[in-house]
């Protein structure tokens, strides 16, 4: 048999996993095949597990490389759930997010963001239900079908609201092994946490005031209008995970690796996904006790312009923005310890409106989509005493 006519014959047994439904992130199916997949191939004497490891990596890499965007992306997910030997390689070649620019399993979502481009999402509201949808542009239009990437339920309490944010768009609730984090406000709605259900980094601290699996990863607060006089919101974003050299040259931020195994719930975490490890590597260094006594990473909303003849605040949002709102804003990064208070130039975060349900949401390093995502959560509850 030609190498031709093997990569051909390979790419139709990927098709046909894929086909199966094994990029569905975290359904049923997925779990199946990543606990069975491997001692199936063993059992069966299954040809591609025994290819040579240098050719296995060469047809990997091409496969990942010729891949770029979604949906055509899925065939290196499928790739991985072929076997364990595939699964490692698949591992080994599939770059973080920060350096590919890519989202590739659903770990990506708690990585920090590209560094060179911000990437391109848009959410969706569901009035009716009360629930949010994330979704990865697949071209440079501002909206189109769309890659699923994060879905978040809202929550009204007595004293607070609270949004609840899944990998699965039909399961947002908080017993769910999808629950991968969530968003809480105070009573007036003018500061929010961000809470991870996995720690974002080694000696992460659980919050005291809620249960165990509560790592607040960042704080979002509005500053209050209590003479309420014109302009649009200002708000500040706290980023208790990421250090505020993270920003700097040779700077790094915190990035999980993948999704720890619960004591409880086996299905918590599915191999298929992992790492090499469930501790992070050398590479992304989790933050020690130093860094953990440094100044913490702050954003602050970008200052917009008054323009005369519209008669309204105006921010550049490089046509990623058509509709005035006052949920629209730029994140951008912040010396505080600096005389000036100065702003670096790169715009961290922007989130703005396009439709009456629509808005875009551009992230890029050090944030992750799972902290961009909810920081922009916080923006649609009502502010009275902010605006």
């Amino acid at each position: 048999m030609s190498f031709r006519s093997m990569i051909r014959e390979m790419k139709g047994e990927v098709g046909a996993i894929s086909s199966r439904g094994l990029l569905r992130s975290r359904t049923p199916s997925v779990r199946r095949v990543a606990a069975v997949a491997p001692e199936e191939a063993a059992r069966q004497g299954c040809c591609w597990a025994e290819l040579p490891p240098e050719l296995l990596r060469e047809v990997l890499a091409r496969v990942e490389e010729s891949e770029p965007r979604w949906p055509r992306r899925r065939d290196v997910v499928a790739c991985a759930g072929v076997c364990r030997s595939w699964r490692g390689v698949v591992r080994e070649i599939v770059r973080v997010p920060e350096e590919s620019g890519r989202l590739t399993f659903p770990i990506s979502v708690k990585q920090p963001g590209p560094r060179d481009a911000p990437l391109k999402c848009f959410i969706r509201r569901n009035r009716t239900t009360q629930t949010y949808y994330l979704y990865i542009g697949l071209t440079a239009a501002l909206t189109d079908d769309g890659k699923f990437i994060l879905a978040a339920r809202k929550c009204h309490r007595p004293t607070c609201t609270e949004y609840l944010i899944s990998l699965d768009r039909g399961d947002v609730s908080k017993g769910s092994h999808t629950c991968i984090g969530k968003l809480r406000s105070n009573f007036l709605r003018t500061k929010f946490t961000v809470y991870d259900v996995h720690p974002p980094h080694a000696g992460a601290v659980v919050s005291k005031r809620w249960p165990a699996g509560n790592y607040p990863v960042s704080h979002v607060y509005y500053e209050l209008n209590v003479l309420g006089s014109r302009g649009p919101r200002r708000m500040r974003c706290v980023m208790d995970s990421i250090p505020a050299s993270a920003i700097e040259q040779g700077g790094r931020a915190p990035t999980q690796s993948g999704f720890p195994l619960s004591n409880n719930d086996s299905s918590a975490s599915i191999s298929f996904f992992k790492s090499k490890s469930s501790r992070m590597d050398s590479s992304t260094a989790p933050l020690s006790t130093q860094d953990q006594a440094e100044s913490k990473l702050v954003l602050k909303n970008k200052s917009p312009r008054w323009h005369e003849n519209l008669q309204c605040w105006c921010l550049n949002f490089h046509g990623r923005v058509t509709v005035a709102s006052v949920k629209n804003f730029q994140l951008v990064a912040t010396d505080e310890s600096a005389p000036t208070n100065q702003e670096h130039d790169d715009t961290t975060l922007q989130f703005g409106k396009i439709g009456k349900d629509l808005f875009t949401m551009d992230y890029r390093y050090p944030v992750s989509a799972f902290q961009a995502f909810a920081i922009c959560l916080s923006s649609f509850d009502t502010k009275l005493a902010c605006e």
